[in-house]
């Protein structure tokens, strides 16, 4: 169309420019860009928002800001991606700085929460500002005051609750997670597992049985991330019946071979002193896997030195060694110490 000297409809730019962001092709939808300026086009809001979404993709937050500060005119689409594309791209500050300025300029609209919420939380937890997101919890819940009533029960309720519980237990505020929970009249798999982890994170290792043992009740299907926080907690409470028992559930669901339960329960038996059954579950690990998970082999590394078996952990060394595994100092030293001793 160009070299014939035809004019170009600038549906054919949106059309170029979201191909150029499927192809991460920066220099590409830079041109097209150029080419629709230099033919006396003014970029559209669609069209702006479309360039800058290919910036973002692209990791070019440079190139997209430049944009942004030229645009005159901005829409939810244009703050969420800009805060979306420095989040996605590790900027955690400069997310939270974009969403401050946000609401500064433009209020907090209802329909841009979803959009932007999770990538705010999450940020607010790698920044450890926790006034901020509690901000955003209050906002949320003016926005949707449905959200964890009785009766309000919705998509929208598992997604912000998983979300607000993940915050809170982030950042050691078991209560205030708790609490989110207690009210959620509707929970997921991801909402019992989330309250689990955060238990399990703080060690609160009997709250982690009971929320299991509610789980159980409610008729929730439980995932590997659950089972594999529930088995770590039997370990460290040396509880061997709730362990076999929640290893009995992995089998039952098919996911006793997950990476993550099969390490979970060799930390398990090794902490509740049942070294065969750990050493058991190791072979089946190498059996099933091209490379075994380093956690695993540290698991059982541990589990011989813990229950005095240092014969066996000074020739399960040499097999680490032999299959390219390097165990952290701090176990290597209790090693040493354990066995001179």
């Amino acid at each position: 169309m160009d070299s014939l000297h035809l004019s170009i409809p600038l549906d054919v730019y949106a059309y170029l420019l979201k191909e150029c962001t499927q192809l991460k092709d920066a220099e590409s939808g830079s041109q097209v860009y150029s080419h629709m300026t230099q033919n006396g086009y003014q970029p559209t809001l669609l069209l702006a928002n479309r360039l800058l979404l290919m910036y973002a993709s692209c990791a070019r937050l440079v190139s997209a800001h430049q944009l942004f500060d030229k645009m005159i005119v901005k829409d939810s689409v244009t703050w969420a991606t800009m805060i979306a594309g420095h989040f996605d791209n590790g900027d955690h500050l400069e997310t939270l700085t974009l969403f401050k300025q946000m609401r500064e300029q433009c209020g907090f609209e209802q329909s841009m929460w979803r959009l932007i919420v999770d990538c705010v939380l999450l940020a607010c937890i790698q920044t450890g500002d926790f006034g901020l997101g509690q901000q955003v919890h209050g906002l949320v819940f003016k926005m949707d005051k449905k959200i964890f009533n009785k009766g309000g029960g919705c998509s929208d309720e598992l997604f912000i609750g998983s979300l607000l519980i993940n915050f809170y237990g982030k950042l050691g505020c078991i209560s205030s997670a708790r609490c989110i929970f207690d009210k959620m009249e509707l929970r997921d798999t991801v909402v019992w597992t989330n309250m689990i982890v955060v238990y399990n994170r703080e060690e609160h290792f009997q709250e982690v049985l009971e929320v299991f043992k509610e789980m159980g009740r409610a008729g929730t299907k439980k995932n590997n991330f659950t089972l594999s926080s529930v088995i770590r907690a039997c370990g460290r409470m040396g509880d061997e019946r709730s362990g076999r028992q929640a290893h009995c559930n992995a089998i039952k669901l098919g996911i006793e071979l997950d990476q993550f339960v099969r390490c979970s329960l060799v930390d398990m038996y090794g902490k509740c002193g049942m070294v065969k059954d750990a050493r058991k579950l190791f072979e089946m690990a190498r059996r099933y896997e091209k490379k075994t998970n380093d956690v695993c082999w540290n698991a059982m590394l541990t589990a011989y030195v813990q229950n005095g078996f240092y014969n066996e952990a000074i020739k399960f060394l040499y097999e680490m060694k032999s299959n390219g595994v390097q165990p952290p100092e701090s176990l290597l030293n209790q090693v040493r110490v354990d066995c001179v001793n």
